[in-house]
Protein backbone atom coordinates (compact mmCIF):
# COMPACT_ATOMS: atom_id res chain seq x y z
CA UNK A 1 0.00 0.00 0.00
CA UNK A 2 3.07 2.40 0.79
CA UNK A 3 4.79 2.06 -2.56
CA UNK A 4 1.56 2.49 -4.48
CA UNK A 5 0.83 5.54 -2.57
CA UNK A 6 4.42 6.78 -3.15
CA UNK A 7 3.98 6.32 -6.88
CA UNK A 8 0.82 7.79 -6.79
CA UNK A 9 2.09 10.70 -5.33
CA UNK A 10 5.19 10.66 -7.84
CA UNK A 11 2.59 10.30 -10.83
CA UNK A 12 0.68 13.61 -9.63
CA UNK A 13 3.53 15.89 -9.15
CA UNK A 14 5.55 14.92 -12.73
CA UNK A 15 1.58 15.81 -14.00
CA UNK A 16 2.11 19.46 -12.54
CA UNK A 17 5.11 19.39 -14.02
CA UNK A 18 4.20 18.51 -17.22
CA UNK A 19 1.48 21.53 -17.27
CA UNK A 20 3.70 23.81 -16.30
CA UNK A 21 6.47 22.74 -18.88
CA UNK A 22 4.06 22.21 -22.35
CA UNK A 23 2.33 25.62 -20.83
CA UNK A 24 5.85 27.69 -20.75
CA UNK A 25 6.47 25.75 -23.86
CA UNK A 26 3.26 26.85 -25.77
CA UNK A 27 4.26 30.44 -24.78
CA UNK A 28 7.52 30.36 -26.35
CA UNK A 29 6.32 28.25 -29.28
CA UNK A 30 9.20 25.52 -28.62
CA UNK A 31 9.39 22.22 -30.46
CA UNK A 32 9.31 19.18 -28.41
CA UNK A 33 12.24 17.47 -27.46
CA UNK A 34 12.57 13.82 -28.50
CA UNK A 35 12.98 11.33 -24.89
CA UNK A 36 15.98 9.41 -24.11
CA UNK A 37 16.11 6.05 -23.56
CA UNK A 38 18.55 4.07 -21.76
CA UNK A 39 19.45 0.47 -21.63
CA UNK A 40 22.42 -0.69 -19.80
CA UNK A 41 24.17 -4.30 -18.77
CA UNK A 42 23.71 -5.00 -15.08
CA UNK A 43 26.88 -3.07 -13.56
CA UNK A 44 27.55 -1.54 -16.31
CA UNK A 45 27.32 2.05 -14.79
CA UNK A 46 24.04 3.12 -16.87
CA UNK A 47 22.10 4.72 -13.91
CA UNK A 48 24.53 7.30 -13.08
CA UNK A 49 24.78 8.59 -16.65
CA UNK A 50 20.68 8.51 -17.31
CA UNK A 51 20.64 10.47 -14.15
CA UNK A 52 23.30 13.14 -15.48
CA UNK A 53 22.08 12.93 -18.99
CA UNK A 54 18.50 13.82 -17.11
CA UNK A 55 20.24 16.66 -14.90
CA UNK A 56 21.97 18.14 -17.62
CA UNK A 57 19.45 18.56 -19.80
CA UNK A 58 16.74 19.54 -17.30
CA UNK A 59 14.50 16.42 -18.29
CA UNK A 60 12.57 14.28 -16.20
CA UNK A 61 14.14 10.66 -15.03
CA UNK A 62 11.83 7.97 -15.45
CA UNK A 63 14.01 4.46 -13.98
CA UNK A 64 12.52 1.26 -14.12
CA UNK A 65 11.23 0.70 -10.77
CA UNK A 66 8.97 3.63 -10.62
CA UNK A 67 7.67 2.82 -15.19
CA UNK A 68 6.92 -0.47 -13.64
CA UNK A 69 5.34 0.48 -11.02
CA UNK A 70 3.19 2.34 -12.84
CA UNK A 71 2.52 -0.50 -15.79
CA UNK A 72 1.22 -2.56 -12.96
CA UNK A 73 -1.49 -0.54 -11.41
CA UNK A 74 -4.63 -0.05 -13.73
CA UNK A 75 -5.90 3.14 -11.86
CA UNK A 76 -2.26 4.94 -11.81
CA UNK A 77 -1.67 4.19 -15.66
CA UNK A 78 -5.49 5.55 -17.00
CA UNK A 79 -4.46 9.09 -14.35
CA UNK A 80 -1.22 8.93 -16.56
CA UNK A 81 -3.05 8.75 -19.75
CA UNK A 82 -5.56 11.04 -19.31
CA UNK A 83 -2.77 13.69 -19.06
CA UNK A 84 -2.53 13.43 -22.51
CA UNK A 85 -4.68 15.12 -25.21
CA UNK A 86 -7.47 13.00 -26.86
CA UNK A 87 -6.19 13.54 -30.23
CA UNK A 88 -2.58 12.40 -29.55
CA UNK A 89 -4.09 9.66 -26.90
CA UNK A 90 -6.01 7.80 -30.12
CA UNK A 91 -2.77 8.40 -32.00
CA UNK A 92 -0.95 6.36 -29.20
CA UNK A 93 -3.22 3.59 -29.08
CA UNK A 94 -3.41 3.28 -32.85
CA UNK A 95 0.51 2.79 -32.54
CA UNK A 96 0.69 0.80 -30.23
CA UNK A 97 -1.96 -1.54 -32.12
CA UNK A 98 0.30 -1.41 -35.48
CA UNK A 99 3.43 -2.28 -33.00
CA UNK A 100 1.41 -5.76 -31.51
CA UNK A 101 0.26 -6.52 -35.20
CA UNK A 102 3.24 -5.96 -36.86
CA UNK A 103 5.50 -7.80 -34.46
CA UNK A 104 3.07 -10.38 -33.99
CA UNK A 105 2.95 -9.51 -30.12
CA UNK A 106 0.55 -10.85 -27.37
CA UNK A 107 0.19 -8.56 -24.45
CA UNK A 108 -1.05 -9.24 -21.16
CA UNK A 109 -2.51 -6.74 -19.25
CA UNK A 110 1.22 -5.54 -17.58
CA UNK A 111 2.74 -5.33 -21.18
CA UNK A 112 -0.29 -3.32 -22.17
CA UNK A 113 0.03 -0.76 -19.60
CA UNK A 114 3.60 -0.65 -19.97
CA UNK A 115 3.41 0.17 -23.39
CA UNK A 116 0.60 2.85 -22.76
CA UNK A 117 2.74 4.31 -20.38
CA UNK A 118 5.58 4.63 -21.87
CA UNK A 119 3.78 6.27 -25.00
CA UNK A 120 2.37 9.10 -22.11
CA UNK A 121 5.94 9.74 -21.42
CA UNK A 122 7.54 10.14 -24.75
CA UNK A 123 4.57 12.41 -25.73
CA UNK A 124 5.12 14.62 -22.89
CA UNK A 125 8.94 14.81 -24.16
CA UNK A 126 12.22 15.68 -22.14
CA UNK A 127 12.59 12.57 -20.53
CA UNK A 128 15.18 10.54 -19.65
CA UNK A 129 13.54 6.39 -19.79
CA UNK A 130 15.38 3.99 -18.41
CA UNK A 131 14.98 0.24 -19.10
CA UNK A 132 11.61 -1.82 -19.47
CA UNK A 133 12.09 -2.09 -23.71
CA UNK A 134 11.52 1.76 -23.71
CA UNK A 135 13.06 1.54 -27.20
CA UNK A 136 11.34 -1.35 -28.58
CA UNK A 137 8.15 0.52 -27.80
CA UNK A 138 8.78 3.98 -29.17
CA UNK A 139 8.99 4.61 -32.53
CA UNK A 140 12.25 5.98 -33.73
CA UNK A 141 11.95 8.71 -34.70
CA UNK A 142 10.49 9.79 -31.30
CA UNK A 143 13.11 8.86 -29.10
CA UNK A 144 17.23 8.59 -29.03
CA UNK A 145 18.13 4.74 -28.17
CA UNK A 146 21.51 4.57 -25.87
CA UNK A 147 22.99 1.14 -24.68
CA UNK A 148 25.25 1.36 -21.72
CA UNK A 149 27.88 -1.70 -21.84
CA UNK A 150 31.36 -2.42 -19.94
CA UNK A 151 33.12 -5.72 -19.61
CA UNK A 152 32.16 -8.13 -17.54
CA UNK A 153 35.39 -7.88 -14.77
CA UNK A 154 34.09 -4.19 -14.59
CA UNK A 155 30.77 -4.67 -14.55
CA UNK A 156 31.82 -7.96 -11.38
CA UNK A 157 33.89 -4.93 -9.76
CA UNK A 158 31.47 -2.06 -9.74
CA UNK A 159 28.90 -4.27 -7.82
CA UNK A 160 31.52 -5.66 -5.56
CA UNK A 161 32.01 -1.70 -4.36
CA UNK A 162 28.89 -1.06 -4.84
CA UNK A 163 27.05 -3.49 -2.21
CA UNK A 164 30.40 -5.26 -0.79
CA UNK A 165 29.84 -8.56 -1.82
CA UNK A 166 32.37 -11.33 -3.09
CA UNK A 167 33.32 -11.40 -6.81
CA UNK A 168 31.50 -14.47 -7.00
CA UNK A 169 28.54 -13.47 -5.70
CA UNK A 170 28.80 -9.96 -7.84
CA UNK A 171 29.10 -12.21 -11.29
CA UNK A 172 26.11 -14.57 -10.19
CA UNK A 173 24.22 -10.88 -9.61
CA UNK A 174 24.91 -9.38 -12.73
CA UNK A 175 24.49 -12.80 -14.96
CA UNK A 176 21.40 -13.40 -13.43
CA UNK A 177 19.95 -9.78 -14.16
CA UNK A 178 21.77 -10.29 -17.51
CA UNK A 179 19.31 -13.39 -18.23
CA UNK A 180 16.37 -11.49 -17.03
CA UNK A 181 16.58 -8.96 -18.94
CA UNK A 182 16.76 -10.57 -22.15
CA UNK A 183 14.72 -13.00 -21.41
CA UNK A 184 12.01 -10.21 -20.88
CA UNK A 185 13.04 -8.08 -23.84
CA UNK A 186 13.12 -11.31 -26.26
CA UNK A 187 9.79 -12.61 -24.73
CA UNK A 188 7.46 -9.17 -25.11
CA UNK A 189 9.43 -7.49 -28.09
CA UNK A 190 11.18 -11.02 -29.85
CA UNK A 191 14.37 -8.72 -29.68
CA UNK A 192 17.88 -9.05 -28.46
CA UNK A 193 17.74 -6.66 -26.06
CA UNK A 194 21.85 -6.41 -26.32
CA UNK A 195 22.20 -6.16 -29.80
CA UNK A 196 23.39 -2.82 -31.00
CA UNK A 197 21.94 -2.66 -34.06
CA UNK A 198 18.79 -1.64 -31.73
CA UNK A 199 20.29 1.29 -30.32
CA UNK A 200 21.17 4.78 -31.97
CA UNK A 201 24.51 5.14 -29.34
CA UNK A 202 26.19 2.54 -27.81
CA UNK A 203 28.20 3.54 -24.85
CA UNK A 204 31.37 1.43 -23.65
CA UNK A 205 32.68 2.58 -19.72
CA UNK A 206 35.34 0.43 -20.42
CA UNK A 207 36.99 3.13 -22.29
CA UNK A 208 34.68 6.07 -20.74
CA UNK A 209 34.21 7.37 -17.38
CA UNK A 210 30.55 9.32 -16.63
CA UNK A 211 31.56 12.76 -17.72
CA UNK A 212 32.94 11.59 -21.00
CA UNK A 213 30.06 9.31 -21.57
CA UNK A 214 27.29 11.79 -20.67
CA UNK A 215 28.71 14.19 -23.49
CA UNK A 216 28.94 11.77 -26.16
CA UNK A 217 25.24 11.40 -25.49
CA UNK A 218 24.39 14.84 -25.43
CA UNK A 219 26.27 15.54 -28.50
CA UNK A 220 24.81 13.05 -29.80
CA UNK A 221 21.20 14.13 -29.23
CA UNK A 222 22.08 17.64 -30.24
CA UNK A 223 23.88 16.61 -33.62
CA UNK A 224 20.72 14.60 -34.50
CA UNK A 225 18.13 17.47 -33.19
CA UNK A 226 20.03 19.52 -35.57
CA UNK A 227 20.39 17.43 -38.41
CA UNK A 228 15.92 17.37 -38.33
Amino acid sequence: MEKKLSVEAFVKEQIKRWDAVHSDADKKGEAKVPVITVCMEPGSGGRRVAEEIAKQLGFDFFYRDIVQEIAKSADISATILESIEKERLSGIQDFISSLVNDHYLYPGLYLEHLMEVVNAIAAHGQAVIVGRGANFILPPESRFSVLVVAPLEKRIQNVVHAFGTSEKEAKRRVLQRESKRQAFVRESFHADIFSPLNYDLVVNMGRLNVESAVEAVIGAVIGRISNK
